[in-house]
């Protein structure tokens, strides 16, 4: 898919004129009688994200009029591309932080996954000094775009073999160090238990590695869930529930989308990036229920469920993460049902080991409209996740606070003195304004702000 912005200062564009809706009225009270009947015609001016297109004498488009808030929402765009008419525009403004939203609004309202059918066709947006002057808002859009197109492609076509060259390809763009430790390889190189959840599928399981930045710039770890198909395992999934499971490897898209951004946009940052790539499957060696694996931190776990797999595979990446001692490790992850039950689709919980971050993220996650909300590690719940006979149970011992004791699982991984953020994210839309049904990044732009401000862009 093409994304539909385009540099240019064509002058033949037609002009968007954002009009606040505090100041409707007083808008609406200088315009003619011709520009009244129709506000009156169309019932523009009661909803954010409206438009109402004006035509000339010869009956071309002249203008268009867009009803936005009062707080450059990049939401309030994101409906334009789908409902103008095919042709050029141009947002009427000289407010940067206006035309910002409007590009990245654009962006996401005009995503569409065409890799097996046609391309649909959007309006264009052209855009003055759009590489120049907005680099930001343009690489959300291409980030968010990658993360769409990873989680939206079947399994059969984004395996962890795929996922591989996915990231592989990342890397060779972006000048980054490329590498992969693949089926039993990851035993020799102790990596126990993404071997143990992918063992059982003929794509291998495996840990993919990239590495990017100056030596000298502080490092920081992105971890991502890469479980490129989840039937649950020996526990297999209800056909409901496993219909979007291609979705699962939504975490390792995620860091693969954050990582895109701080490469182009050149933060500085030393950056690695660690994948657990894995199908869950079934088959005659899958992994059991109340089997017990020795992690690669010498910690054993008792699988209590083979569908909570995902924190296992994490459970060595966040080691192996921790032994570089970065100033910061994010994980990303389709973690939980009990994260969707809580907060619902739209709003990812977060987790920090560091109670000053959330919040620092609650503010960044407000600031480009990528909503994230701070849960805690309530420690409390930690014995629901110790049996009797491992370390630790890879499920709560009762049905309550799922969320919470998958992140006290991890933080059992993540060495006590690291900073450490987990975001139990959806990767997915059930469909709204900016968000069409399917793969999505939640969590994706508000992180990277964080993490900008935090090192200094």
């Amino acid at each position: 898919m093409t994304i539909s912005i385009i540099e240019s200062t064509n002058n033949n564009s037609v002009a968007i004129t954002p009009i606040k809706i505090q100041s409707f009225e007083q808008w609406l009270s200088q315009q003619d009688d011709a520009i009244n009947n129709l506000v009156g015609l169309f019932g523009f001016g009661k909803s954010v994200g409206s438009h109402l297109c004006v035509l000339d004498n010869d009956r071309k488009l002249e203008r268009v009029y867009c009803l936005i808030s009062d707080s450059n929402d990049l939401h309030d765009f994101s409906q334009l591309p789908n409902e103008l008419p095919s042709g050029q525009y141009c947002l009427d403004s000289d407010d940067d932080d206006l035309i910002s939203a409007c590009i990245t609004g654009w962006g996401f309202g005009s995503y569409a996954f065409d890799r097996y059918k046609k391309q649909k066709t959007f309006a264009v947006l052209t855009v003055e000094n759009l590489n120049a002057k907005f680099a930001e808002a343009m690489e959300t859009v291409s980030a968010t775009k990658l993360v769409r197109d990873l989680i939206n492609t079947p399994a059969d076509d984004m395996g962890p073999t795929e996922l591989a060259i996915a990231t592989a390809s990342i890397a060779e763009r972006h000048n980054a160090q490329y590498h992969e430790i693949v089926g039993e390889d990851l035993l020799q190189q102790n990596f126990p238990a993404v071997h143990l959840v992918g063992r059982a599928s003929f794509k291998e399981p495996r840990v993919l590695e990239m590495d990017w930045g100056n030596e000298n710039d502080p490092l920081v770890c992105l971890v991502g869930k890469g479980v490129c198909f989840d039937t649950g395992g020996n526990n297999v999934k209800p056909s409901t529930s496993m219909r979007n499971m291609k979705k699962d490897m939504g975490g390792a898209a995620h860091v693969l989308g954050l990582a895109q951004m701080i490469m182009r946009l050149k933060l500085p940052v030393r950056l690695k990036v660690v994948i657990s790539a894995v199908e869950n499957a079934i088959a005659g060696n899958a992994h059991r229920q109340g089997d017990i694996v020795t992690t690669r931190k010498g910690l054993t776990v008792e699988i209590g469920h083979t569908d909570a797999e995902g924190r296992m595979v994490l459970s060595d990446a966040l080691t192996y993460a921790s032994e570089f001692k970065p100033e910061l490790i994010v994980d990303f992850a389709t973690l939980t049902g009990a994260a969707r039950v809580a907060m619902g689709a739209d709003l990812p919980p977060v987790f920090s080991n560091d109670e000053s971050f959330n919040a620092q993220i609650m503010e960044c996650s407000k600031e480009v409209f990528d909503p994230l909300w701070p849960m805690p590690l309530y420690q409390p719940y930690k014995k629901q996740i110790v049996p009797k006979i491992a370390d630790l149970r890879n499920t709560g011992s009762v049905p309550f606070g799922g969320c919470i004791t998958a992140a006290l699982f991890l933080e059992e991984f993540v060495e006590k003195d690291i900073p450490w953020v987990h975001i139990d994210t959806f990767g997915w839309s059930l469909g709204r304004a900016g968000h069409p049904e399917g793969g999505d990044a939640l969590g994706m732009a508000a992180m990277y702000n964080y993490i900008s401000k935090k090192f200094g862009k």
